[in-house]
């Protein structure tokens, strides 16, 4: 094959995914995945997926580039700890998620001996260190670093908190022998967030230590590099879909929903800022780019935390079954059966737990709109994002990429139209991901993000009426633009 061809890899916990595109036109090329190795020896996945991948090429292709990111086993496990819980402590959080991070716990105020024995036996891979505006309260993360100090964990702690309070804390961890790195303020004032340095240093030491814990390592030989964590590659990948790459616009603002078998991510890539008029904004900004997840959330290992979110009579009277036939089915997975959808029944409980899985997912990302009683009266607060004027809701993932019918899991993203306070999507384009390649073009778009642009635009489709069946919903290929 004369063409340039970047090999894109995800190595996820169940399946290490593979696409190749053509560079000189965006063009995916070839898809592939085969079960992940990682616990063992990921590199025999890896060759799984690679010869699949050569086959379907029809040739043993050279690639100018080889790109991975990782969600395999859990992917970083982070525990931030800040000052006040709705300020620092809270930017910390955003820092972790928008990094691709697993948010396992976040503290705030003074770690107490309680605190500090459940950091042990949670075992965190990082702990982001925050509090304090610069030049402000400094007792508090000193008195947090101390104890982290004294604390029997080995993982490096990452302090981004008053800078004034930095070479103290920094020595006290170093003397300690903890790994220790020091980056800019998350919240350098008051009401000013500042994430990005926390996220490029989050992302580095996931490169730096958890592909060689996760045994990624031992495939090496057979990629370039592993840029980042899988979620923080689809952030890129939304980022670079709404945004466009700088010649050409994206899509304009979005939500990403990824519905997998253990979580549901929302990623939105817009303000958030109110479109109600006289509504007060939180004191504390949300980032343009924003990724929640949802880890009780997922249509296979969390299916039963699905079922006890939504209501079992609600997830049966949308699957249309008996509820002990939608508890029979949901007692399979929690078995470990996660087969594929292989009957009726099953496809019609996948579906029911998805469409509840993004509806209280997107719920959870979304803001929310209350009346407070104020020194001056009564007043209407926005808290979190207003997504109710994004241009796009984009779904991926596995129950969605699998289902029959993914426009009506989509769908329970849209505001409710009998609420007027409701800040979820109101009228956006549909779209979805139905190839899976919003992870490669996060990747691709590190290297060449012309071409990551063109296969977003390309394979991210919206759903269109198929004009040959009025009132079908299919997603949009190479049909007439009938769009939804």
């Amino acid at each position: 094959m004369s063409a340039p061809v970047a090999l894109l890899i995800d190595f996820g916990s169940t399946y290490t995914k593979l696409r190749a595109v053509d560079l000189t036109g965006g063009r995916l090329l070839a898809a592939s995945q085969a079960p992940s190795t990682v616990e063992t020896d990921a590199a025999l996945g890896f060759s799984e997926a690679l010869d699949a991948l050569h086959r379907l090429l029809g040739e043993k292709t050279r690639f100018r580039y080889r790109l991975a990111c990782s969600s395999a086993a859990g992917g970083l496990r982070l525990i931030a700890v800040g000052l006040v819980r709705e300020l620092t402590a809270e930017a910390a959080r955003r820092a972790a998620l928008g990094a691709g991070a697993e948010l396992i716990d976040t503290f705030a105020y003074e770690l107490t001996r309680k605190n500090a024995d459940r950091i042990v036996r949670l075992e965190p891979d990082i702990i982001l260190l925050a509090g304090g505006t610069d030049g402000g309260n400094s007792e508090v993360i000193v008195a947090n670093a101390r104890t982290l100090a004294d604390l029997p964990i080995r993982c490096p702690v990452l302090v981004a908190g008053n800078r004034s309070a930095s070479h103290r804390i920094n020595d006290l961890l170093t003397d300690a022998g903890k790994p220790v790195l020091v980056t800019e303020n998350v919240m350098p004032s008051y009401g000013v967030l500042n994430v990005e340095p926390a996220r490029d240093k989050i992302r580095r030491i996931f490169i730096n230590r958890i592909v060689k814990a996760k045994g990624i390592d031992r495939a090496r030989g057979t990629f370039d590099l592993v840029l980042m964590p899988t979620p923080a590659a689809v952030m890129e990948g939304a980022r670079l879909l709404a945004d466009g790459d700088g010649r050409r616009p994206g899509v304009g603002t979005l939500v990403v929903v990824d519905v997998g078998g253990a979580t549901t991510d929302v990623h939105s890539i817009c303000t958030g800022e109110s479109t109600l008029g006289s509504v007060s904004a939180d004191p504390l900004p949300e980032p343009r780019a924003k990724r929640t997840v949802e880890g009780d959330l997922g249509v296979r290992r969390s299916a039963t935390s699905v079922l006890e979110a939504a209501g079992l009579e609600a997830v049966a009277a949308d699957a249309g079954l008996p509820a002990v036939r939608v508890q029979s089915n949901v007692r399979a997975l929690d078995a470990g059966q996660a087969r594929l959808q292989d009957d009726i029944e099953s496809r019609k409980v996948d579906h029911a737990l998805a469409r509840a899985a993004v509806r209280i997912a997107v719920g959870r990302h979304t803001g929310s709109v209350e009346a407070v009683r104020t020194v001056n009266g009564p007043a209407v607060v926005q808290r979190g994002k207003d997504l109710s004027d994004v241009d796009a809701v984009v779904g991926t993932g596995g129950a969605l990429t699998v289902s029959e019918h993914p426009e009506e899991i989509l769908e329970m993203a849209l505001a409710d139209s009998s609420d007027p306070f409701s800040l979820n999507p109101g009228r956006p384009r549909l779209m979805l991901d139905r190839k899976h390649v919003l992870y490669a073009c996060g990747l691709l778009a590190a290297v060449d993000p012309e071409a990551a642009l063109t296969l977003a635009l390309t394979q991210i489709r919206p759903f269109v009426r198929d004009c040959a069946s009025p009132g079908s919903v299919v997603a949009a290929d190479n049909l007439p633009a009938c769009r939804v």
